[in-house]
């Protein structure tokens, strides 16, 4: 996908470079239709250049900032030597992530989609998301409602989903904590086993949730989640010792959750 309209001053853009001149390089805007841009030769790099073609190729993919444009002149004023490389890997890795995001699309609508209803679904996803990428992502941890504030049909929004969950890779944190159960009744030990079907959700944890209840020791049982975020994963930590102390605390027993082993069990 490439915009329609101009970049910003201050943007980071990516761009091949088709031109080479002893007054500067010529940059062919990757992420933006039919747009060039030209960098002098003194914001090619630091310090006093000789030769440009010591510091950039033709062909070559760099990421450069937008200092200026004049859409009468039709003109884009560039420079390479202002992105450090802390941005530079940020920008490329955006940029890569977005022409995953485009190839996304032709999987879940066809490479017959028109460039109109392209440009419907994707602008729906970048108001909604900030990028294609983020909404295909989105998509993949938390399903159909991750779309329900989005303008589109149920069919194109489970293409997207459908697209999602085959091809984006999710990242996932993991979160590990202990819960001490105890219940002094007779039927204690079957009181226990339902806390802990309580603490593993009985079946309603939400998909993008994983979540493992183990024994350690009595009465140490503990509770390894993964989750698409740290405060998902936190709040389902939490959640799930709640549950299982809720029952036995229900039978006279306790519950107690702590993030660390208990010493006496090391």
């Amino acid at each position: 996908m490439k915009y329609s309209g101009w970049p910003e001053p201050g943007e980071l853009v990516v761009g091949k470079i088709d031109e080479i001149e002893d007054f500067g390089v010529f940059v062919d805007l990757d992420e933006y239709e039919g747009k060039r841009g030209l960098c002098h030769i003194s914001e090619v790099a630091s310090g006093w250049i000789k030769n440009v073609r010591d510091h950039v190729n033709e062909g070559q993919t760099v990421v450069a900032k937008v200092l200026d444009v004049d859409e009468s002149a039709q003109q884009i004023d560039l420079s390479i030597k202002d992105v450090n490389d802390h941005q530079r890997k940020e920008k490329i890795q955006e940029w890569k992530n977005e022409q995953k995001a485009d190839n996304w699309m032709e999987l879940a609508f066809g490479e017959d989609l028109d460039d109109e209803s392209y440009a419907a679904i994707a602008n729906e996803l970048l108001a909604e998301f900030g990028s294609m990428y983020d909404g295909f992502e989105s998509a993949a941890i938390h399903g159909m409602d991750a779309l329900e504030d989005v303008d589109l049909s149920d069919e194109e929004i489970e293409a997207i989903v459908q697209t999602a969950r085959n091809n984006v890779s999710v990242p996932y944190v993991q979160v590990t904590g202990y819960v001490d159960l105890s219940c002094p009744e007779s039927d204690g030990v079957d009181i226990i086993k339902e806390a802990l079907q309580a603490a593993e959700g009985n079946g309603e944890v939400p998909k993008e949730i994983e979540l493992e209840v183990t024994y350690v020791g009595s009465p140490e049982y503990r509770i390894q989640v993964q989750a698409p975020d740290y405060k998902t994963a936190e709040d389902a930590l939490e959640e799930s010792a709640d549950r299982a102390a809720a029952v036995v605390e229900q039978h006279g027993g306790s519950g107690q959750f702590h993030r660390e082993r208990s010493e006496d069990d090391e």
